[in-house]
């Protein structure tokens, strides 16, 4: 034997030895096994079963949570060479937390809607095993169908995957989208979208956005549940801000007033207002449609400028910047009230209670 002697296929058996229970049918070829040979070994009662099209489940018992994860991926991927089908080289682990190997390249392909909000660590949807079918995002030309487990949902605008336990998912704002596309229970709607706020997992904003783009504010059960959503974000927010006020030792101010010049016109609503510096905060915590955000974006752009056309700073804070860096928030909040001294006397302003 030289050492241009080709390798022999390798023996069938060989292939489940435990790291590779799912193959797609490119990959068997390249292992010497034949179109035939496949469809031999997934005849009922045989050794294999083919879990969906073109990936076969290499051992006959049910499949796993994770391997059904898998299957569905290799199913949507699409091939390095560009063209359509599973033909992905990849390695399954037999479960998560097994052995660890490098994420299978799953181009243009990740788990959405309920599966992904699982995965996420949500606890108000239902476990993995219970779902009969896995939501997989893919581009929007790609030509793929849904079948078996794999139910496919097109974008023409793919998010960049997160990897979760070895699998890539689709943005927690995303999937949500995806996943109450196909819901029609308000509770379950509202409950998605609570534990998504509560959980910190996304920010009310994001998720409406999405909602928009998915064009779902349409349907009244989700029109009530983004009210809720909105009221929960905002009301997260503002413990956020008392908790940087007081843990990092910022005077007191005035909370939620309305400012009015003497005897004049009402200048807008704030959410903090530190009257013997002349520094006012906001908390952006709109989360609207979009024609009516443009509308609000330009009212409180005018209360904006007309503020501080009197001489006081606003501040503007948003309820990501308050969970994911307070320390830097209340940094410049001190500076803004450091910065009073410097500024020239604001016209004398009217604090009312909201």
């Amino acid at each position: 034997m030289t050492h241009n002697t080709p390798l022999s296929p390798r023996p069938l058996h060989q292939l489940t030895d435990g790291r590779r229970r799912l193959m797609t049918t490119a990959q068997l070829r390249a292992h010497g096994v034949s179109a035939a040979e496949a469809d031999a070994q997934c005849r009922p009662g045989g050794p294999w079963q083919q879990l969906l099209p073109n990936v076969v489940l290499l051992h006959p018992g049910p499949p796993t949570s994770d391997e059904r994860l898998h299957a569905v991926l290799l199913y949507a991927a699409r091939e390095r060479s560009g063209r359509s089908g599973p033909g992905v080289t990849a390695s399954v682990p037999v479960q998560p937390g097994g052995e660890h190997e490098p994420a299978a390249p799953y181009a243009e392909a990740m788990v959405t809607g309920l599966a992904a909000l699982t995965l996420h660590g949500f606890s108000s949807t239902p476990p993995l095993p219970s779902l009969e079918v896995i939501d997989v995002l893919v581009p929007r030309l790609r030509r793929l169908r849904t079948t078996g487990c794999a139910r496919v949902v097109r974008t023409t605008a793919l998010p960049s995957a997160q990897l979760v336990t070895g699998v890539p998912v689709a943005p927690v704002a995303r999937a949500l989208a995806d996943a109450v596309a196909e819901l029609t229970d308000a509770g379950a709607v509202r409950r998605l979208l609570t534990e998504a706020v509560r959980g910190g997992h996304c920010e009310p904003a994001a998720v409406v956005r999405e909602l928009n783009r998915a064009r779902l504010l349409s349907r009244p059960h989700v029109v009530d549940a983004v009210d809720s959503l909105v009221a929960e974000g905002r009301a997260l927010a503002e413990q956020r801000l008392y908790r940087m006020v007081r843990e990092h030792g910022l005077p007191e101010p005035l909370w939620n007033v309305d400012l009015r010049l003497p005897g004049g016109p009402h200048l807008g609503g704030v959410d903090a207002f530190w009257p013997e510096h002349s520094v006012a905060l906001e908390l952006d915590t709109r989360a609207h449609r979009q024609q009516e955000d443009e509308a609000l974006r330009a009212e409180h752009t005018r209360k904006r400028e007309h503020l501080e056309r009197l001489g006081v700073t606003v501040v503007h804070l948003t309820p990501r910047k308050l969970r994911d860096c307070p320390e830097h928030q209340a940094a410049v909040v001190r500076t803004a009230l450091m910065a009073a001294g410097d500024r020239e006397p604001a016209a004398y302003v009217v604090a009312l209670p909201r």
